[in-house]
């Protein structure tokens, strides 16, 4: 339930709260703190001129690559060392992905994007080998708050704050400006880098608010691959009461107007497609008077990523929420833009992917990966989905369930596969950790939401192909495990052939909603229902399903399907079909949507969460949940 916030009240004590705040800290975007090439360090936030934006990220805008050059660098034999080709295990057997690349959503520009990026990366490791050599000392590269204070006017483009290694779950971006009315809206836009050859960066979210007009009207921009909201101008403080029965929650939050893209939405919404082409705008728009800007008033406006999207408030507020899409991923912002009739005083971002500082661990040893001989047998292997920057989260499973005895003596290995990041600083600090933990196994495409079921055929082929683990199990890098439980209930079951164990769904149907984030289209499913399959957070195969898995891909039988848990369901019913003895083995206790004590595994913890359940176990105090989840 959220608290009742004053808008006065708020302004005053989070403008004084930035104000003190910068006051007493040291700059942190400072000369020297932000030793990069591709950020002013000195003044993120910089005037936007005509012309195409500085930007951080490693794509060239006036070269087209070849593709085929791109493709044959990925798999291309490099002159790595032992302890280099481990974090590579599995990238020579994906090198059949790029046949069906065309099957899944962004496939083809993801495959193109890490040909670019691993480029880059290579040439970046050949230098900061040969400066090691030379004493130069490497120096962090991703800062954890960037801000901007007394800034001026807009000119005809506005301003734009440079995000050096994307947002995460937590960050936030706080807008402290004067609507004036002058020209009739303001805009706040999050970007990405731009495709190799492309000249403009693409626009991830575009929010536009109109500041006057008795009704609100479509929006003339046209954004590719971006959700677009306009709201009109009201002078009204509060959200209209009863809330709609479409007033839908995101992360828990009750809105004012309704989440971006959802069916019965009174705000007139475009959705577009990656061509550009309009899927659907709401009709029937009524003029809105609640939106709580006040012309001639200071204003504090704030994005927040979320767990299942990016929620927006304004003076305290929640207004309304984006659900996360296949083109709406923070970890891929580059850029924040603020542009329109709007006097910015203030800009923050905060919550920022910051990688740990080596020198600053005093147990690095005991946060190693056990070494692994190849294809040396266990009981168990578990693949935890990760993406690029999420540097904080893989440092709390490394302190909190990887520290389990049988995973600290090598019979359960755990590994993050990680997909590359089309930014080269994000992409550095990976390759170091990786280096330095040899617990990562690195994706030769760039890391989209709907190419995670390529991760799920990685993880079979560790399991299988490089290792050989009696079970192999996927999870999240927000998934609490309880290891021992997990080895306790896979030894009680003592089921070595056929067997899927999790939480069973037996009875789904495909959402047929183009606003999901989970569409699915007719072509892409035409049954009515799906097979058998277990929910994401946590699921185990034994090993003969991961090695069809493996054999099916490799000769082309693999249907592949943008959902990785339900894919694993249709991939073991084919197999069944085909006459292997299925044993579908549900687990109550695996928790899909948060923590429930007694849980075995535990979904949506960030780091603190983790830390605190871990806590509780070493005490002696059981498997109890933290915080209010």
């Amino acid at each position: 339930m959220m608290k009742r916030w004053y808008g006065g009240v708020v302004v005053a004590s989070v403008f004084t709260l930035l104000v003190l705040r910068y006051g007493l800290m040291k700059d942190p975007i400072g000369e020297g703190s932000l030793p990069t090439p591709f950020l002013n360090a000195t003044n993120p936030l910089k005037w936007v001129t005509s012309g195409i934006p500085a930007t951080q990220n490693l794509e060239a805008t006036s070269q087209v690559v070849s593709v085929d050059s791109l493709l044959s660098s990925l798999f291309t034999p490099k002159n790595f060392s032992t302890e280099e080709r481990q974090t590579l295990d599995t990238w020579k057997h994906l090198n059949l992905l790029i046949g069906n690349s065309r099957v899944l959503p962004n496939a083809v520009e993801a495959i193109k994007e890490a040909g670019v990026a691993w480029d880059s990366l290579l040439a970046s490791v050949q230098e900061q080998s040969h400066g090691s050599k030379n004493g130069t000392s490497r120096q962090k590269q991703c800062p954890y708050f960037l801000n901007k204070m007394n800034a001026t006017e807009f000119g005809d483009s506005g301003y734009k704050l440079q995000i050096p290694c994307g947002l995460i779950q937590g960050s936030s971006i706080t807008i402290i400006g004067i609507p004036n009315g002058l020209l009739g809206n303001f805009r706040i836009d999050l970007t990405g880098a731009p495709l190799p050859g492309e000249p403009d960066p693409p626009i991830i979210l575009h929010y536009n608010v109109r500041l006057h007009g008795d009704k609100i009207t479509e929006d003339p921009v046209l954004v590719q691959n971006t959700w677009t909201v306009a709201h009109d101008w009201g002078d009204e403080e509060r959200c209209p009461s009863p809330v709609s029965e479409t007033n839908k929650k995101v992360d828990e939050l009750d809105q004012c107007n309704t989440m971006v893209g959802k069916n019965g939405s009174r705000s007139l919404t475009s959705i577009f497609n990656g061509s550009g082409s309009s899927l659907r705008a709401h009709e029937g728009s009524k003029p809105r008077r609640y939106f709580p800007f006040k012309q001639g008033y200071l204003s504090v406006a704030t994005l927040r990523v979320g767990v299942e999207g990016i929620q927006m408030t304004v003076d305290g507020k929640h207004i309304t929420s984006f659900a996360y899409r296949e083109t709406l991923e923070p970890w891929l912002v580059s850029e924040v833009r603020i542009s329109g009739d709007l006097k910015l005083i203030s800009v923050v971002a905060s919550g920022l992917p910051t990688s740990e500082e080596l020198e600053h661990i005093v147990d690095l040893e005991s946060l190693k990966a056990a070494p692994l001989v190849p294809h040396s047998p266990l009981d168990l292997f578990i693949g935890v989905f990760s993406t690029a920057n999420n540097f904080k989260r893989r440092m709390a499973v490394r302190r909190t369930w990887m520290q389990y005895s049988s995973v600290r003596s090598g019979a359960v290995a755990v590994r993050f596969f990680v997909g590359l990041h089309k930014n080269q600083v994000v992409n550095e600090e990976l390759w170091n950790e990786a280096q330095t933990y040899r617990d990562i196994q690195l994706m030769p495409f760039v890391d989209y939401y709907s190419l995670i079921t390529w991760k799920t055929i990685a993880i079979c082929i560790y399991g299988t192909k490089v290792i050989s683990a009696k079970y192999v199990m996927k999870t999240d890098d927000d998934a609490f495990v309880r290891v021992d439980d997990v080895l306790s209930s896979l030894n009680r079951i003592n089921v070595t052939r056929g067997l899927l164990y999790g939480l069973i769904n037996s009875n789904s149907q495909p959402h047929r909603n183009p606003d999901s984030k989970w569409y699915i289209s007719s072509e892409e499913w035409p049954e009515e229902t799906y097979p058998p399959w277990a929910h994401g957070p946590g699921y185990i195969v034994s090993r003969d399903i991961g090695k069809m898995v493996y054999n099916n891909y490799k000769h082309g039988l693999l249907k592949m399907f943008k959902l990785e848990d339900v894919a694993m369901g249709i991939w073991i019913a084919e197999m069944k079909k085909n006459g292997l003895d299925v044993r579908y083995e549900k687990e109550e206790k695996i928790y899909n949507e948060g923590c429930k004590n007694g849980y075995i595994i535990a979904h949506y913890q960030g780091p603190r969460e983790m830390l605190c359940l871990w806590q509780k176990l070493q005490e002696g105090k059981g498997p109890l949940c933290c915080g209010d989840r």
